[in-house]
């Protein structure tokens, strides 16, 4: 049979037999390669674009019949070159950031080519590490179980019929009896894996998540020079039709203590100026929703920022690396954004305006492009992917007026094509809040480079009831990027942290500072200092802003900052006797006394 190579240095064609090894044919494919080809770095593939490509010198024992190819396929090539230096000489390109590659490294590594970097990479799926919550929510089989329906079921309590046997996580009428709007990540994933991968067949895995890609390909296998110098059909992306997503990536945030969010509004209510925070915590298993999953929040870090009746501007964050540190020493890590949308309403029954609701906007556009950079910058491990990550945990949290204007927690994520979309540069926000702006192709961006703005399109209910296709230029409504989660707080107070009293960083403006009176009140008991190994001295250093206050008067050692951050979240008396002895700790209560 005949099989057509595709390379960006063209195209040829090979004579070869269903049952011949693919690695059989390299030393031919080698002499179509350019000069300079480094043998072992030529990769096929069933698609284009690098997409599950494979080193044809690995594919030893695996013949052209067992991977499904016939007579006519096409097939898809890529490989590396030496590069010529100044001397005339070649650099070997198994060359991997930096470092020299093995022989036996560079065989199982793919070649990829991005921005113009050579780099090896492996397939990302096999070597991704997923969260421990998502490798427990893999192993569970997902089904919804139902009680014997006494209507309708006829057998004996044994038995099981159509009315009463468990049904899949995404099962459509269950989620819609519950209330349930999105599918949960998991429940998703079940739903889109159905069928891909037959385990029990043994057939070749097959990623069946893959996140959408806007931008201009720069790995074309046409070979033309890198965009935007050069553009064809095969490295352009595909027209955007956007529609609400199905799922979502977290189901529910939860605040561990309703204090935590109550202490975060007291600025708004001193100074009438919003306010924006961090939330740091953990993500668990939320039983509410088939597969599920909740990001429990217990604490709140507000960074330098300046602060207006209408807005927030953040500054230069110069120990944000320090902090997260510190959080991850806590068993926590930086799960979202919260920031305050309050305005006071002149009737005195009401504590806040209402602002956000159906005939307005719930998220406008400038804050859903503040949303999907922070998602973009916390992707999501996952094995199912063919990138390796898929979507983000990290969610936004809004503090406004409700329709009965109280004060009210929102939540909500940006979906996966308003991340993609921010990073390829298409979308921009707009004076109206409700109205998302497409760029101008004709502009460059802020780098000063070229913009490729594909076709985007929406699809709406006209005034018939029909659905019909708009374009989305120049604008569309922000609705069509945006996911509701759900919110609420626990029924009894089950936070990390046993204190929350010390004072909160960065409000000076309102006359509230950390300074070391606070702390000394704190480590204090009337007149005399709490010990650490008593659990009076154990509660009153678990208390996130007081670890941060000590943390950024550098006396404590990073060994000594790590024990404390343990004793604060874990609450262990012997820990404390331990801290106790330390030198840092006692530098740390002479200078209190002084």
């Amino acid at each position: 049979m005949i099989l057509r190579f595709q390379s960006r240095n063209g195209q040829f064609r090979l004579t070869v037999n269903p049952d011949d090894e693919i690695a059989s044919i390299l030393p031919q494919v080698v002499e179509k390669m350019p000069e300079h080809t480094i043998t072992k770095s030529i990769t096929i593939s069933p698609k284009p674009h690098g997409a599950d490509s494979r080193p044809i010198a690995a594919l030893k024992g695996i013949t052209f019949a067992r991977l499904g190819l016939t007579h006519g396929t096409q097939v898809f090539l890529d490989y590396q070159e030496d590069e010529p230096t100044s001397n005339g000489h070649s650099v070997p390109a198994n060359r991997l950031n930096g470092k020299d590659v093995g022989d036996d490294d560079v065989a199982p590594l793919a070649a990829a080519q991005i921005n113009g970097d050579v780099q090896l990479i492996k397939n990302p799926w096999e070597s991704v590490k997923q969260s421990a919550l998502d490798d427990r929510l893999d192993q569970q089989d997902g089904k919804i179980h139902r009680k014997k329906d006494e209507k309708m079921c006829r057998h004996g309590p044994k038995g099981m019929c159509d009315y009463c046997m468990p049904v899949e996580s995404y099962n459509k009428e269950y989620l819609d009896e519950k209330k349930i709007k999105h599918l949960s990540y998991h429940a998703y994933l079940r739903k889109v894996n159905q069928g891909k991968n037959k385990y029990e067949q043994g057939s070749s895995y097959m990623p069946p998540l893959s996140e959408p890609y806007y931008r201009v390909n720069p790995q074309c296998p046409s070979g033309h020079q890198p965009f935007p110098k050069g553009i064809c059909t095969k490295c352009q992306p595909s027209a955007i039709t956007l529609q609400p997503q199905e799922y979502r990536m977290v189901d529910h945030v939860e605040f561990a203590d309703s204090e935590i969010i109550d202490r975060f509004l007291n600025f708004w209510r001193s100074s009438g100026a919003q306010r924006i925070g961090y939330m740091y915590g953990h993500y668990e298993a939320y039983e509410e929703v088939p597969l599920g999953t909740k990001a429990v929040v217990e604490a709140i870090y507000e960074p330098p920022q300046v602060n207006e009746p209408d807005g927030v501007t953040l500054n230069d964050w110069e120990n944000e690396a320090a902090i997260d540190l510190l959080a991850s020493q806590c068993g926590l890590q930086r799960v979202g954004v919260v920031c305050t949308d309050l305005l006071q309403p002149e009737d005195p029954e009401k504590t806040a305006v209402c602002k956000r609701h159906i005939d307005s906007y719930f998220l406008s556009s400038l804050e859903i492009l503040f949303a999907a950079r922070h998602q973009a910058k916390y992707p999501r491990p996952s094995k199912w992917s063919d990138t390796g990550r898929f979507g983000s945990n990290f969610v936004t949290c809004v503090v406004s007026g409700d329709e009965q204007g109280q004060i009210a927690v929102a939540a909500y994520q940006a979906s996966n094509s308003a991340v993609e979309m921010v990073r390829a540069d298409i979308i921009e926000a707009s004076a109206e809040p409700s109205v998302m702006l497409v760029q101008d192709e004709n502009e460059e961006n802020e780098l000063g480079r070229v913009r490729y703005i594909p076709e985007v399109f929406y699809r709406r209910i006209n005034e018939y009831g029909r659905s019909v296709q708009e374009n989305a230029k120049p604008s569309f409504p922000v609705e069509y990027l945006l996911i509701t989660l759900t919110h609420g707080f626990p029924l009894e107070k089950k936070g990390l942290f046993a204190a929350n009293k010390f004072a909160i960083e960065n409000r000076s403006i309102i006359g509230e500072a950390q300074e070391p009176r606070d702390l000394q009140k704190s480590l204090r008991a009337g007149s005399n200092r709490v010990a650490l190994e008593t659990q009076q001295g154990v509660e009153a250093v678990s208390d996130f802003h007081l670890l941060c206050y000590v943390a950024s008067l550098d006396i404590l050692s990073k060994d000594e900052l790590a024990l404390l951050a343990r004793l604060s979240a874990t609450r262990d008396p012997s820990l404390g006797a331990q801290l106790m002895h330390t030198p840092g700790w006692a530098t740390l209560e002479t200078i209190l006394q002084m």
